[in-house]
């Protein structure tokens, strides 16, 4: 048995060593906070993106915003829209439009799964996060409906009770 970080012990040292690199393997790139406190994340989806070779050497140097991004159907393909992915600095004249749309790459029962939940009141495609996996450049999608101001509350009352009672018990285990 091998020690594990949080006290315990790790069963297989082989499962502790895969986990190691499956998160050098996913370098997040850009992430959106704010997703799931304005929005009910109901269910998500992982898509490819496709780049031109100067967004690739922004993403990698880490710099990118989807804060204020979505995703849309359109003709019957995704796309990525007001996602922010700033110039590369020596790319030159061969520059890329900073806030330009982008195709996102899903199986087409995906993309029907997405179109008919965007067809809904008050639901939208919200990119929690971009990052690389296995080199390739990923996005996760996740299906939203909007929260109320009543709603927000709500949810960060339940965090916080959350949050409270895991303290709670973990101080009862130290003693």
């Amino acid at each position: 048995m091998q020690p594990v970080a949080r006290g315990g012990y790790d069963s297989d040292p082989m499962k502790s060593a895969a986990k190691k690199a499956e998160q050098e393997n996913n370098k997040i790139v850009a992430q959106n906070r704010a997703a799931s406190y304005n929005y009910e994340l109901l269910e998500r989806f992982e898509s490819g993106l496709v780049l031109v070779g100067t967004e690739v050497k922004t993403l990698r140097e880490g710099k990118a915003s989807i804060r204020e991004a979505y995703a849309e159907i359109r003709t019957g393909q995704a796309w990525l829209v007001n996602c922010h992915i700033p110039e590369y600095r020596p790319g030159g004249p061969r520059n890329h439009d900073p806030l330009r749309k982008r195709k996102l790459l899903l199986h087409r029962r995906e993309i029907e799964k997405l179109d008919a939940a965007i067809q809904q009141k008050g639901m939208t495609v919200v990119p929690l996060k971009i990052y690389f996996r296995d080199g390739l450049a990923k996005c996760e999608l996740a299906v939203g409906k909007g929260k109320k101001f009543h709603d927000r509350r709500e949810s960060e009352k339940r965090k916080e009770a959350k949050r409270e009672a895991d303290e709670a018990i973990s101080r009862s285990r130290r003693r």
